[in-house]
């Protein structure tokens, strides 16, 4: 029945995952076209309108893009927070033998692009910042890319990629906390702390409705957003506490967890990453000459995401499987796997949501550099993920005739 529940979701995500990328990969576009296009002005007037809600003395002023960054994206880390907790408890990451194989993939695609990073760019302060810009994996834009590949992609591979950029975001939350917290507020840690204590009361009294681990939640926003850790962070810490199983319900098969993942998984999919996409991937490419693509920076991210990706992966994977720690999932080739790790060299939202936070202070002059390399790096990593899959599929299928 776990099984049965597991293969479900997993159907489920990655059929709305993949409509999801394709939408990203339009509104990504049409950024682009805007920032390029007599709308510029308006575009980046729009980005720094400034939104201000205030109760009293407190409140809290940013601009949109702010507010899109550090607001909207609080919904996508507590979607990411659930999906890792249940794939763990019981999906394709619940046992060691399934989970350590894109467990070292995972890890492999993160050493590599950030070793190659800082191979460009270890002479500039300011630039190093970004190093893990490149470490990141778009599962929505990859699953997109397979999207097109049709029913011939296995779902083995599918579950490869969803395991291997799972591992990516739990990387990701473990960087963000760590490398790009600002100076800290005890206060609001404080603060913190204590909603936090109330949230784990909230579970271990066995209470299942969504909106009082809410009412807890927002606050728990707002007190990270003021005391320096990343605000997105408190969708994470929301999602471990919210209960996977609930054995009061008459109703065995209601899962608080999976229930508020399913709500909010189309509003993050054809909303929230596409109005990030829409604000943060926006460059005038006019503004830049041949030369700045040579830029560390640009070259530090490309090179990280095109090769480093495909070349950790594969490295450590090979190692895993050739030491006895971890075994090549049934049905997959390593041609496959190589044309998997290419894909996880499309980095977009994510890549994008670090760059915003590796560069929002002291780092301006690299903001259009950042995001020319992300853009460079997740199509060139699409295209060839693409064609390598597709010739790769095409060659398995007619070899099983």
């Amino acid at each position: 029945m776990v099984i049965d529940r597991a293969l479900k979701s997993l159907q489920d995500f990655l059929r709305l995952e993949a409509a999801g990328g394709l939408l990203l990969m339009a509104a990504a576009a049409f950024a682009l076209i805007v920032a390029n296009s007599p709308l510029a002005n308006d575009y980046t007037t729009f980005l720094d309108l400034p939104v201000e809600i205030r109760v009293g003395s407190f409140g809290i002023a940013k601009p949109l893009l702010l507010w899109i960054n550090d607001g909207l994206m609080a919904i996508f880390f507590l979607l990411v927070g659930m999906e890792l907790k249940r794939e763990v408890i019981e999906g394709h990451l619940s046992s060691l033998r399934q989970a350590s194989f894109p467990a070292f993939a995972a890890l492999g695609g993160m050493l590599v692009p950030a070793a190659i990073y800082m191979a460009f760019n270890s002479h500039d302060a300011v630039a190093t910042k970004g190093w893990a810009i490149p470490t990141a994996t778009d599962i929505a834009f990859a699953l997109g890319v397979l999207a097109l590949l049709g029913s011939r992609v296995p779902s083995a591979l599918k579950a490869f990629l969803l395991s291997v950029a799972i591992f990516d975001d739990l990387g990701a939350i473990i960087v963000i906390a760590l490398f790009y917290t600002a100076e800290l507020s005890l206060v609001s840690l404080l603060v913190a702390a204590v909603l936090i204590v109330g949230l784990a009361c909230l579970n271990r009294f066995g209470v299942t409705r969504p909106a009082a681990y809410f009412l807890l939640g927002i606050p728990l926003w707002i007190a990270l957003l003021k005391s320096g850790v990343h605000a997105t962070l408190a969708g994470v810490v929301l999602a471990m506490f919210i209960p996977l199983r609930s054995s009061a319900n008459s109703n065995t098969e209601y899962s608080p967890l999976r229930h508020l993942e399913e709500t909010l998984h189309p509003w993050v999919a054809f909303g929230v990453l596409p109005i990030f996409a829409f604000a943060n991937a926006g460059v005038a490419i006019s503004g830049f000459a041949l030369g700045d693509t040579a830029h560390g920076v640009a070259l530090g991210i490309v090179g990280g995401l095109f090769l480093g990706k495909q070349v950790g992966i594969l490295l450590l994977c090979w190692l895993a499987v050739k030491i006895g720690i971890a075994a090549l999932p049934d049905g997959l080739s390593w041609r496959q796997i190589h044309g998997a790790a290419v894909l996880c060299g499309i980095g977009f939202t994510m890549s994008l949501f670090i760059a915003s936070l590796a560069f929002e202070q002291g780092g301006g002059a690299y903001a259009g550099l950042d995001r020319i390399g992300i853009l460079v790096a997740s199509i060139a990593s699409g295209v060839l993920g693409y064609f390598l899959l597709r010739v790769t599929l095409r060659n398995a299928a007619g070899g099983s005739q």
